[in-house]
C-alpha cells in the first residue's frame, strides 16, 4: 500500500530539495539530514546521478522516506520508482504524469502556479499540490488568493523559501509542509560537512 503524499507533512514541516552531483554524498548527506530530525527527502532528477543516488538512500538509510523530485514525465515516474523512490514531486502537472503515477502506485505532489493548474490537478485526484514557483509566482498574497475558491486543496509551497519566510508560509492554514534547498547548500555538500547540514536539519525540523 502506497502512502498518501499528505503523509509526507507528517514528518515535520520543511522537505528538503535536494542536487545530488555524486553518488558517493548521497548516503552521508541522507544520514546527516535524518539526525537532525528530517526524514522526508526530495532528490531532484535534474542531474545525471540522481537515480543512482535516490537508489543508494532508499538501500542504505530506511530511516529516510526517499523520494524523487522534477518528475516531468512517464518515463521519469517509471525510473523513480523503479530506483526506490516512494513518492515523486513535479513542477508542473500533465494527466499523463498523473494517471503512469497512480497506475505504478507512486504518489504524486504535482507543482502548480496557476488557478487552471490546480484544477487540472485537482480533475487528476490531487487535493494535496506544490506551490510553484511559489515566491516567483506570488508567494503569501497568491497563496491566500487561491485559497479562496480552493479550501479543499492544501499546498506544501516550494522555489524561493528561506528560513527567514518559510515560518510565514507555515502559519497558513493550509499550507501543510513547505520545500527547502537551504537545508543541503552547495558550499556544504561540495565541502562534505554533514554536521553543519545536520545543524540546518535541525533548525528546519524546529520551524512549526
Amino acid at each position: 500500500m502506497s502512502m498518501n503524499t499528505l503523509e509526507l507533512a507528517e514528518h515535520g514541516p520543511v522537505i528538503p530539495v535536494i542536487v545530488l552531483q555524486q553518488v558517493q554524498d548521497a548516503i552521508p548527506l541522507a544520514q546527516a539530514l535524518v539526525d537532525g530530525g528530517v526524514r522526508v527527502l526530495e532528490v531532484t532528477m535534474r542531474t545525471p546521478v540522481a537515480l543512482r543516488c535516490i537508489e543508494a538512500i532508499a538501500r542504505a538509510v530506511p530511516q529516510a522516506i526517499v523520494g524523487a523530485g522534477t518528475v516531468r514525465s512517464v518515463q521519469d515516474a517509471r525510473a523513480a520508482q523503479t530506483a526506490g523512490a516512494r513518492f515523486a514531486v513535479s513542477p508542473g502537472y500533465t494527466a499523463a504524469v498523473g494517471e503512469t503515477c497512480r497506475d505504478i502506485g507512486l504518489p504524486l505532489l504535482p507543482g502548480v502556479a496557476t488557478a487552471s493548474e490546480l484544477m487540472a490537478a485537482q480533475a487528476g485526484g490531487h487535493d494535496f499540490v506544490k506551490f510553484f514557483p511559489a515566491t516567483a509566482a506570488g508567494g503569501i498574497p497568491m497563496l491566500k488568493a487561491l485559497a479562496g475558491p480552493f479550501p479543499d486543496v492544501s499546498f506544501c509551497p516550494t522555489g524561493g523559501l528561506t528560513p527567514q519566510n518559510a515560518p510565514d508560509f507555515l502559519a497558513m492554514p493550509q499550507v501543510k509542509v513547505c520545500g527547502g534547498s537551504w537545508l543541503t547548500p552547495p558550499d556544504a555538500l561540495a565541502a562534505r560537512d554533514w554536521p553543519r547540514i545536520t545543524r540546518l536539519a535541525q533548525a528546519a525540523a524546529a520551524l512549526r
